[in-house]
Parts: structure tokens; C-alpha cells; sequence
């Protein structure tokens, strides 16, 4: 016989659980229902006569849960990138000089070189000169001088220009180089900057040529044309007068890349004097 407790009530409650617990300490290890239960049955005669034996009871009503919409990687990568993007363009904007640009560039967090780097390599030569060259990023040599173009390339890059009478030093802005590059920071091992990098430094680059206010924009490797341009092929593209931010423009294959193609310098020469008769007619 049963013993009927009311287990809506606290002491009902109470004399329930007390009652369980005897039970187990009796070794109770199975209930038996109202319904006799056939051991043999298959799962799912069990669940139907479980089910004809318990009474039924309405289901609740279900909530739905609001929508969140799913974000992927990606595309969590892409807002964080047009994110870094709007921020390097709004401090860009908001530099009235090279030197209030140089404070921009070192204050700003997005980028991951800057994490590696020694040295925020800026600019270097005369600002206000006539040619200004663009190269792609900071080598080892660059990342511990803080200069652009000091190492070998750097220093054939100089006889370059000199050979058609420019030069970084020169105090005649009419024979003044300025040279920067499109990144600052120095890429781990030299690797080539990636096309999310470029695209945060591009708007700190088209301030600085604003502000450099060259007649004639040289382009130095493909990561200048990429910048610049949108293309890449630099031996295609070399030794071909193009525009860019409404200056004239000409590509040219990177010193480092004469450095291990000495033929190459031939086509080199080529395009310095193309230069040279682009500034003596008058760039513009």
C-alpha cells in the first residue's frame, strides 16, 4: 500500500524526499509504475505504452529565440579591415603636415609590422623636391637606420639618380630627391606586404605625396604600383609614363632587383632619362 503525501506543500516536500531517501538506503534500485512494463518489448512498443500510461499534458509554448545573425572569420577580418582602413584614412586627413603625418603614422595601432619593427621608416631627402621616389618597405638596414634605402639597393639607388644630376642631399630642390616608401614598418624576413597592409597605409601615402608636392612620382617594385596604380608587373609595366593622384608617373624595377639582374640596369638607364627629359621639359 501506498502512502499518499501532498508534496505541494513544504513538509509534504520534505516527507517525500525523506521517504526516497529510506528507500535507496533499503537498496531500492527500481521503481514499479502504475502499468505493468514488458521487458521484452522493442524501444519503441516501450515508449508507446510508456506513453498511453502517463497522462497527457499540453506542451508549453515555445519562445523563439531572437536572430543573431552569424558573422563569418572573414568576414569579421573584412569589417575589421574596412575599420582600419576608415581610421588610417580619418588621421591622414587630419595631418596639415609631413611632420603632424610622421606623429599620425606612429600612432597608429592597426597594423601588425609595427609590432616587429625597430624603427617607423618615414621619409628621408628634401621634401618639396621635384621627383619623389616610392619604394615598397624597410629592409633590415632601413628598420635599424629609420631611413628609407640605405642599404646596397639604397646606395644604387643614389648612384642612380645621380648619374642624371638628383640626389637626396642636394640643397637645390631642383636637383632634390625625396624618397618613402608605402609601408614604414619593416615585413618579418623581407616578405613581400600583404594586400590588406597595403590598403592601410594607401591613404597615409596619397597624404604624404599631397604634402611632398612632387612634379614627377617614380614607382619602385610592384608594391608601389599596387598602391598606386591597382597593377602589378613591374617588368611590364617599367619604362611606361602613367598618372596617378593627377602627377605624372613612371614605374621602375627596384635596385634590389638590379642588384641580381645586372643586364636589367640597361632598361634602368632608360627610364632615368626618360625622366630626366619628362623634368627638363617640365613635368607638367
Amino acid at each position: 500500500m501506498g502512502i499518499d503525501i501532498d508534496i505541494t506543500t513544504p513538509e509534504g516536500w520534505q516527507a517525500a524526499l525523506a521517504a526516497l531517501r529510506w528507500q535507496m538506503e533499503l537498496g531500492v534500485d527500481e521503481f514499479i509504475g502504475d502499468q505493468p512494463v514488458n521487458a521484452y518489448d522493442l524501444p519503441v512498443q516501450k515508449a508507446a505504452a510508456v506513453e498511453a500510461a502517463v497522462p497527457a499534458v499540453a506542451p508549453k509554448a515555445r519562445v523563439a529565440a531572437p536572430y543573431v545573425p552569424q558573422i563569418s572569420a572573414a568576414e569579421r577580418a573584412a569589417q575589421a579591415g574596412d575599420a582600419a582602413v576608415a581610421e588610417a584614412r580619418a588621421l591622414a586627413a587630419g595631418a596639415g603636415s609631413l611632420e603632424a603625418l610622421r606623429e599620425a603614422l606612429a600612432g597608429y595601432e592597426h597594423c601588425e609590422l609595427k609590432k616587429g619593427a625597430r624603427n617607423l621608416v618615414f621619409a628621408d631627402g628634401r621634401a618639396g623636391a621635384r621627383v619623389l621616389v616610392l619604394g615598397e618597405a624597410p629592409g633590415r638596414d632601413e628598420d635599424l637606420e629609420g631611413r628609407p634605402f640605405v642599404g646596397a639597393a639604397g646606395q644604387l639607388l643614389d648612384r642612380m639618380f645621380a648619374a642624371i644630376g638628383l640626389g637626396r642631399e642636394s640643397p637645390d630642390l631642383e636637383r632634390a630627391i625625396y624618397i618613402t616608401n608605402v609601408m614604414p614598418w619593416r615585413p618579418p624576413a623581407n616578405r613581400d606586404p600583404l594586400p590588406e597592409e597595403v590598403a592601410m597605409m594607401r591613404p597615409f601615402v596619397e597624404r604624404h605625396i599631397e604634402l611632398a608636392a612632387p612634379e614627377v612620382i617614380v614607382l619602385m617594385g610592384n608594391t608601389p604600383c599596387s598602391a598606386l596604380l591597382g597593377a602589378k608587373g613591374i617588368l611590364r609595366l617599367r619604362g611606361t609614363w602613367t598618372e596617378a593622384l593627377g602627377r605624372p608617373v613612371m614605374p621602375m624595377t627596384h635596385p634590389a632587383y638590379l642588384l641580381r639582374n645586372p643586364a636589367a640596369k640597361r632598361e634602368a638607364w632608360a627610364d632615368l632619362l626618360e625622366i630626366q627629359a619628362r623634368l627638363r621639359a617640365g613635368a607638367r
